[in-house]
């Protein structure tokens, strides 16, 4: 929410009431080279964000078919969703409803070649509901099943794009 109000009151009030290029530019580029790992940490958490977006669609259809789940997600974390899927559309299951999340960004480095991220992630999943395609009963939780436990993933920066390339649920651990 700090951003949203830091973004909106300043985009808003300079870019569309003021012209000059010069004074627009300046700001933005003073507030946003003192923090590049603020940054990066936005950008791992957008493409996380857009990672479990895509996942849940492909989950409500029991099929990656018309989702982006490729373009946020490679490695162990592309497979276990297309295994996920593949498992469903055999059952003749799918889910309805949506997890909901609390993220955070543990470790960010950017030495090598390849810039990585570590996240963690308390997911809850007590309002994403397992069903059966054909009627639509769902489908009951397993009675051992925590409905909020610590999720950690695995990102990397590929490009200009970062990708989940681990999504590790670790159920024995609740929040």
């Amino acid at each position: 929410m700090a951003l949203t109000a830091c973004g909106s009151s300043d985009d808003s009030g300079s870019s569309s009431k003021s012209s000059p290029p010069a004074s627009t530019s300046a700001p933005a580029a003073t507030s946003a080279s003192p923090d590049p790992q603020a940054q990066a940490k936005d950008e791992v958490l957008k493409a996380y964000d857009a990672f479990w977006d895509e996942q849940v669609k492909a989950y409500a259809q029991a099929d990656i078919k018309g989702t982006d789940l490729k373009k946020y997600a490679t490695k162990a974390a592309l497979g276990g969703a297309m295994g996920d899927v593949l498992v469903m559309k055999k059952a003749g299951t799918a889910t309805t409803g949506a997890p909901t999340h609390r993220v955070e960004v543990t470790s960010l480095t950017h030495s090598g070649e390849t810039p990585e991220a570590s996240i963690q992630d308390c997911l809850d999943i007590s309002n994403w509901k397992t069903i059966r395609k054909k009627s639509g009963k769902v489908q009951p939780f397993p009675s051992n099943q925590p409905l909020r436990y610590i999720t950690t993933a695995k990102a990397e920066k590929w490009g200009k794009q970062w990708m989940i390339t681990e999504l590790t649920p670790e159920g024995d651990r609740t929040c």
